[in-house]
């Protein structure tokens, strides 16, 4: 599906959603009449300062003004991986609009992430993992790392990394992986209209609280992730 049949099939009553340069921005109509935010990131195009700052100036002018869901789009390709937006601190961008799209979920603006193409690094996590939910569809491609840039930083050879991620999904892209580790919640089905799936996610939405950790334990993707993040949630607890 085009990213025109998908806007299409998600708000058939209507939507003003543009595409500049590869940047999504606008509103939607959902099914109940109410209004969504929509933003994202289109044509595999990569997150740099300029899109981030868009993005998150997208959201920030609806806090406060409007109410209802955001929905971020996210086919991209990595951060940016440029001189300029290294020096003027691509990192602070991208923590800003991921920290922007949590304080929005924080107040009242539940949040969900639509996975429809590829996806890398630092570009998914400051949009689709910045979400309360991040749902994917068939034929989404993400990746938190590429094998070849994990051989790199491991220093493992790609036969072994390769290997591995035979049985462990931390090692390895792909959005069976990512589903089985917890951070994408669901797939829809291209079976059945997406503005329907939309309507029951909002209805059935999980609780602010990221769980993403307990759902990789269940679904046997990370199976310490929890009982870490547990652990050091109890000792904080007992320093306080």
């Amino acid at each position: 599906m085009t990213l025109d049949d998908i806007l299409t099939a998600l708000f058939p009553d209507g939507h003003e959603v543009r595409n500049d340069k590869g940047v999504l921005l606008g509103t939607a109509t959902l099914r109940s009449g109410d209004s969504m935010l929509v933003l994202g990131v289109a044509d595999r195009t990569a997150l740099g300062v300029d899109e981030a700052i868009r993005l998150s100036g997208h959201v920030l002018r609806s806090i406060g003004r409007d109410s209802g869901p955001i929905l971020v789009l996210v086919d991209s390709d990595s951060q940016r991986m440029s001189k300029r937006d290294e020096l003027l601190g691509l990192n602070e961008f991208l923590a800003h609009l991921a920290k922007v799209l949590i304080h929005a979920d924080m107040n009242g603006r539940p949040t969900i992430g639509l996975l429809y193409g590829h996806s890398a690094a630092g570009a998914l996590l400051a949009t689709g993992l910045a979400t309360r939910v991040l749902v994917g569809l068939p034929g989404a491609d993400p990746a938190v790392m590429d094998l070849p840039s994990m051989a790199k930083v491991t220093k493992l050879s790609m036969e072994a990394l390769e290997e591995k991620a035979k049985s462990t999904p931390v090692f390895a892209p792909g959005l069976s992986n990512l589903t089985q580790m917890g951070a994408v919640h669901l797939t829809w089905s291209h079976a059945a209209p997406l503005a329907d799936q939309l309507e029951a996610l909002l209805a059935d939405m999980p609780a602010a609280r990221d769980g993403r950790d307990a759902l990789g334990k269940a679904r046997g993707g990370r199976l310490k992730a929890a009982e870490i993040a547990e652990r050091v949630r109890d000792l904080a607890l007992q320093a306080r």
